[in-house]
């Protein structure tokens, strides 16, 4: 089915078909979809495609196992340190000391650096969530971009075609001495143009080929098109939804996470002030004592540093800056969105106005003016480059249309992406 329905009447068809018969020229109200050979691939496999093969996505996945190990290692207690010693090597005084020590956190270290690492954690899910929201939303920019090509194609291989019939029938009517040699040239001239626009619209095409299949990796695409139409996006969101979701998008819920992360670092580090203990048990065997005997003592020992100069001021202070900093980072961030997400709906809304004004207005005017000269054509009023300008008039309105729907459809990919989710299921 193609993009742009026809809107010409029966009665409107059936004088154009007349025209066409007379001049070689085809009928714009009965235009077919342009058709491919090969295979073609869906929104659905595009995005199936792209989540299981994406190379980037792989890689911010892999932060939730990283995370998932830091988070094991923080749990972990110290390990006992061993120790063994002599003193006087020589057989008849040496002494020997065997000892381990248990390095013991106090202060509630261990439970802060497993929060700071449970922070971490929820970063590394939310941020591979934010990737996937921006790979979806990259996946269906890129759809809608091939779908707006390939409509494109086929409005130039329209153009392209009347240019052709024109020279044709220009040709004819030359011979006829029906017209002058000068609009032959101008039919030329017409013709040439057309065939570079389609030149033009068919390398933009495999661009945005290419540009689509690199979302799963596909230096080249396997495929031959894209399915469905721009028209057949799903409809918008009002200006209240859309700011009520935004506070529940991925991004600012990762905002918030850092600034969490932010507050447990800085407890951490106040802990961290907090000297920790250790205590030591051991034996030592003396070979001079009770006259050359030998006799073994147990060995009890306590350890702690002494904050007299270290007390871990540099890093409290860096990390009370760096959660201001993401507290700071928050709130630009909610300016940013809330900015990108009204500049979108702006931009989806001027397209839909525009849309209603081409399909009100511009393309039954344009078809109107061609069914027109067709008539006055056939009475003799208009030459039939007259009639071709009314031809490249609808086709370029129906270009017009295509680029509403592109730009509408982008929009509504934006706010796609700074949701993180599908707009076509959420409340109006």
């Amino acid at each position: 089915m193609p993009i742009l329905r026809p809107l010409a009447s029966a009665g409107k068809r059936a004088c154009w078909l007349l025209m066409g018969l007379c001049l070689g020229l085809p009928a714009l109200a009965n235009e077919a979809p342009v058709s491919f050979n090969g295979t073609s691939i869906s929104l659905e496999q595009a995005l199936g495609r792209a989540l299981r093969s994406n190379p980037e996505l792989a890689a911010v996945g892999r932060e939730t196992e990283i995370a998932s190990g830091a988070r094991q290692q923080a749990g972990l207690i110290p390990n006992p340190d061993l120790s063994w010693s002599v003193e006087d090597t020589r057989q008849g005084s040496r002494q020997t000391s065997v000892s381990i020590a248990q390095p013991l956190e106090l202060g509630g270290k261990r439970g802060a650096r497993v929060e700071v690492a449970k922070r971490g954690s929820e970063i590394a899910w939310t941020q591979l969530e934010v990737r996937r929201a921006e790979l979806r939303a990259q996946v269906r920019g890129a759809y809608y971009a091939a779908l707006t090509a390939q409509e494109r194609v086929r409005l130039a291989k329209t153009s392209l075609d009347l240019a052709r019939r024109a020279l044709q029938a220009a040709d004819r009517r030359v011979k006829a001495g029906s017209i002058s040699s000068v609009e032959r040239v101008r039919a030329q001239v017409l013709a040439d143009n057309a065939q570079l626009d389609l030149s033009q619209a068919e390398l933009e095409q495999q661009r945005t080929y290419v540009q689509l299949s690199s979302t799963w990796d596909e230096p080249q695409p396997g495929f031959a098109r894209v399915g469905g139409a721009l028209d057949a996006v799903p409809a918008s969101i009002t200006r209240g939804a859309l700011l009520r979701h935004l506070d529940e998008s991925p991004s600012l819920r990762l905002a918030a996470q850092e600034v969490a992360r932010g507050e447990a670092q800085v407890d951490l580090e106040k802990r961290q002030r907090i000297p920790n203990l250790t205590v030591s048990i051991g034996s030592k065997y003396d070979q001079t004592a009770r006259d050359g005997r030998g006799e073994r003592v147990n060995l009890i020992g306590l350890s702690m540093p002494l904050p007299l100069f270290d007390r871990n001021q540099g890093n409290i202070y860096a990390a009370q800056s760096r959660a201001d900093q993401a507290r700071d980072l928050q709130r630009a961030t909610l300016l940013r969105l809330r900015s990108e997400a009204v500049q979108a709906y702006d931009q989806l809304r001027t397209s839909e106005q525009e849309l209603a004004l081409v399909r009100r207005d511009l393309l039954p005017g344009a078809q109107s003016a061609l069914d027109s000269m067709t008539r006055g054509f056939e009475m003799g009023k208009f030459n039939f480059l007259d009639v071709l300008d009314a031809q490249r008039t609808l086709v370029g309105v129906r270009a017009q249309y295509v680029r509403a729907l592109d730009a509408a459809a982008q929009a509504r990919v934006s706010m796609e992406r700074l949701l993180g989710e599908d707009i076509g299921h959420l409340g109006q």
